[in-house]
């Protein structure tokens, strides 16, 4: 079993280069400019007082030998030390500062861009979750905020305090003697030449890295919210199998990455090796003639290696910023991508439905080349009920789907009043269309919660109207708690037929003059069928609808019914007329449900109550 470790999210994103990348995220950081340049700035003074220090000591060096030769009292350089603490000190505060104000700025600037890329992700097309894991759109819509921000921000911190470190200790050195500095340094540029070629693999072993994460964060998902089927078909060691080689492909890479940095580290100390030795040796002709003191040697011998210090880390702060400039280009790319389904500049707003819905010769795919309908017409009036009916992957909830521009068609065109849903104001169209689905989605909070997400704002009489009119009002009476009960991840602490009501309280309260019923019955059994079904009907008063249903004996009241097999509108009528058809389709699929078994449908028994309101048993 081999998982896809390839880190691309299946959206037309257009390329951004590093550069680009930096400038759009500019924005996100122009508010806290002052406090992310302060942290940033702070770090060069930061850097140099190591340079201080090394000034110091050659001066304390310098005269202890002088004390050694009886030319000097040592107690005259006894500040020496002090300073050297004040030094320390100041350093301390300056960190301190450097830490608080790029911690800060970090935070800010991350918590904005979550902001913004949240809001990008509620606004995302439906095919886009269809092609994504979960593990890669939590990585490119929330961790990588994080690491663009914080990992540049920090990055360019740790940059430019090494740098100006380096710096300020270079100076030094040529201070004390430019013949050893040019050596010393000389040989130290060395160890830098492997730099551009360990950066390109570096760029790849990062790549790999991140895609190797994401599809951990997917099986860690599957793993949560499918608890239960691991453990009805003991998965437990196939998922584990997974993780295994997800965390071994982790291991590999982290492996292949210290490599990479190392063989920098490894260059860097040979060459200050190679460069203290060659120092020594010339330094030892240089104090023979005179030319430079003991204490200047020391103290350049010990600045070479506080030199050393911040280059060797060079490696490790090139990683950190190479997946940092990785995440910066990913997050731009969202920042600048539009979803295809969105309102048309000028877009008009929907109000209602005064005449009807008209599919007319609608065709649409998924993937390229597979169509799955192939020119569905058909017209839903006002205050009317079509339903669809037909084999399993017939497109019946593709029909549905298209309704509220889940997706839009490939061709053919969906019109409300003769005004296409394309052209109208998408915000408006989904404001006239309550969906109940199958398995509808109950968000982590309480029953209240769920409920007035139909209409944030609601009233509580309105809220309790909405309960009572889908059938909820008892269920919430037995609560201790009533609607203010928490129903738990994914509504874990309700039935089906619970979680069902609550949605369809939900479309109650949103009121909108169109409803769309996906299969809201099919994976109940009978008794919370019926209950379901009583609370439906009450939703359906008034209101265009249309009805998505595998199971005949749901729809035989509906006003039409649209007989669906493999894209295509077969057969259309009303339940009588259909089955006034003996040798056709929904006769067929009729007859076929009824002899499931005596009293049954679908393998599934009739409550009394449906078979006494009419419905055959």
């Amino acid at each position: 079993m081999n998982q896809s470790w390839e880190l691309r999210t299946k959206i037309p994103f257009a390329s951004v280069g590093n550069r680009e990348a930096i400038r759009r995220l500019f924005p996100f950081l122009r508010p806290y400019l002052f406090r992310g340049f302060l942290g940033v700035a702070l770090a060069v003074p930061v850097g140099l007082m190591d340079s201080g220090v090394a000034l110091l000591l050659q001066m304390y060096i310098d005269s202890a030998v002088d004390v050694a030769a009886e030319r000097i009292d040592l107690s005259g350089m006894s500040y020496i030390p002090l300073l050297v603490i004040l030094f320390g000190l100041v350093q301390s505060g300056l960190t301190f500062g450097v830490d608080y104000f790029t911690t800060w700025s970090v935070t800010k600037v991350a918590n904005d861009l979550k902001l913004a890329l949240f809001a990008r992700l509620v606004e995302t097309d439906a095919a886009v979750f269809d092609r994504n894991s979960s593990g890669m759109m939590s990585l490119r819509y929330a961790a990588d905020a994080d690491a663009a921000t914080g990992g540049i921000i920090r990055g360019m911190k740790s940059f430019l305090q090494r740098t100006t470190r380096a710096a300020g200790l270079v100076a030094v050195l040529f201070y004390m003697s430019w013949q050893l500095a040019i050596f010393g340094i000389g040989m130290i540029g060395v160890g830098f030449l492997p730099l551009k070629r360990v950066r390109r693999k570096i760029r790849a072993l990062v790549r790999e890295s991140i895609a190797i994460g994401a599809a951990i964060g997917t099986n860690y998902t599957e793993a949560i919210h499918g608890n239960r089927t691991a453990a009805a078909y003991n998965l437990q060691r196939y998922q584990t199998s997974r993780i295994r080689e997800g965390l071994d492909n982790v291991f590999r890479i982290g492996i292949k990455l210290v490599q990479r940095t190392n063989l920098l580290k490894f260059s860097m100390r040979m060459a200050t090796a190679l460069g203290l030795a060659v120092t020594m040796w010339i330094a030892g002709r240089l104090i023979l003639s005179n030319r430079i003191t003991i204490g200047e040697f020391s103290s350049f011998v010990a600045t070479l290696m506080l030199l050393y210090g911040p280059l060797k880390d060079y490696g490790n702060v090139l990683t950190g910023l190479q997946t940092s400039l990785m995440a910066a280009e990913r997050v731009a790319q969202i920042l600048d991508h539009r979803p295809e389904i969105r309102s048309k500049p000028g877009a008009a707003a929907l109000t209602g439905v005064r005449d009807a819905i008209r599919y007319d010769n609608v065709v649409f795919e998924y993937a390229p080349g597979t169509p799955v309908l192939k020119g569905v017409t058909f017209e839903a009036k006002v205050g009317r009920s079509v339903a669809f009916v037909g084999n399993s992957g017939g497109g019946k909830s593709t029909i549905a789907n298209l309704l509220p521009r889940f997706y839009d068609v490939k061709s053919g065109a969906i019109t409300i009043d003769g005004a296409d849903v394309r052209d109208l104001e998408l915000t408006s169209l989904r404001d006239c269309v309550a969906v109940v689905f199958q398995d509808n989605f109950i968000y982590n909070g309480t029953i209240r919660e769920n409920i007035v997400m139909g209409r944030p704002g609601a009233g509580e009489e309105e809220i309790r109207a909405a309960a009572r009119a889908a059938c909820l009002d008892d269920f919430v009476a037995s609560l201790e708690l009533g609607l203010e009960t928490e129903v738990g991840e994914r509504g874990v602490a309700l039935s089906g037929g619970q979680k069902q009501r609550v949605a369809i309280a939900r479309a109650f309260l949103k009121d909108a003059p169109i409803v769309v019923l996906d299969e809201a019955t099919s994976a109940l059994d009978s008794r919370s069928e019926a209950v379901v079904q009583r609370a439906i009907e009450n939703l359906m008063r008034d209101k265009t609808v249309l009805i998505i249903a595998h199971r005949l004996t749901t729809v035989i009241n509906a006003d039409a019914i649209m007989v669906v097999m493999n894209g295509e509108i077969v057969e259309s009528g009303s339940h009588g007329e259909l089955i006034a058809r003996p040798d056709g389709v929904y006769a067929s699929l009729y007859r076929t449900q009824l002899d499931a078994g005596p009293g049954r449908e679908a393998g599934r028994a009739v409550d009394p109550a449906i078979a006494d309101e009419g419905v055959p048993a």
